[in-house]
């Protein structure tokens, strides 16, 4: 059984540490100084890295903790990225990969948007999604167009609801500010919120949540909500007739919120 262990870095970043009895990756290290020690204080050995995008704070890491394990660790990540150190280059075309830490293969997804090559991997129902989906939002489009975002984020909110979701960022209770201004009457995002409220006030993580959770109060989720597209009318002084188009005007709502 897996065991998933948030390493946090910088100011809000997650390295996810996945461990399978003696076998140990880190999901998006850009420190690999929080990461040796983590690994110190536990007394055991890295593995392997898997990367999601090119971003400095998900890739800075990897060559530190290469010099530390004598370049011998396996680095996964997308081939269409500026990413120096990846060993197991992963294309377009490759939707699964196999790893130590599962007994069946890892899905890939391709999920263009934060990023043209960002990837995310699902191993045994637990999705590492780098800065394409978030607790309560998703990531900003520095290199994609809004359709493509909207198509990443739409693969991921049909998977299995029980999937639990490991975004590389502790952004859920600023998320969830803006959730609320979008979809206030929403039950279950009034009901997540005060649970994030109480988690954040004992400065424990929000992480990870489920993609059903996400479904119910995420609003990049729920682009095609009735309400949702009542408020950007509002907001926006002109009607929303398609998906798409209230997908755009969230996104650059939330840009400036």
């Amino acid at each position: 059984m897996l065991t998933i262990t948030p390493i946090p870095a910088f100011n809000d970043n997650y390295i996810w540490l996945i461990s399978l009895e003696q076998t140990h990756y880190v999901v998006d290290p850009g420190d690999a100084k929080v990461v040796i020690k983590h690994l110190k204080q536990l007394n055991i050995q890295l593995n392997g890295i898997l990367i999601t995008h090119h971003h400095y704070d998900h890739t800075g890491g990897i060559a530190e903790l290469q010099q530390q394990y004598q370049n011998k660790l396996p680095v996964y990540g997308p081939d269409n990225e500026a990413i120096d150190g990846i060993t197991h280059p992963i294309s377009v075309g490759d939707d699964k990969i196999s790893l130590p830490l599962s007994q069946h293969e890892v899905k890939i997804f391709h999920l263009p948007g934060h990023t043209l090559g960002h990837i995310a991997y699902l191993i045994d129902g637990h999705l590492f999604c780098g800065d394409t989906l978030f607790s309560g939002g998703c990531g900003r489009l520095f290199e994609g167009t809004p359709q493509q975002m909207l198509d990443s984020l739409t693969q991921l909110s049909q998977l299995d609801g029980a999937t639990q979701i490991y975004p590389a960022h502790e952004y859920t209770q600023a998320n969830l500010r803006f959730a609320l201004v979008v979809e206030p009457e929403n039950p279950q995002l009034q009901a997540y919120s005060y649970k994030v409220q109480q988690l954040r006030t004992k400065q424990q993580a929000t992480l990870p949540s489920t993609i059903a959770q996400e479904n119910a109060i995420n609003p990049f989720l729920r682009a095609d909500s009735p309400a949702i597209w009542q408020k950007l009318t509002t907001h926006f002084q002109q009607p929303i007739a398609d998906k798409q188009t209230s997908f755009t005007l969230l996104r650059q709502w939330k840009d400036n919120f």
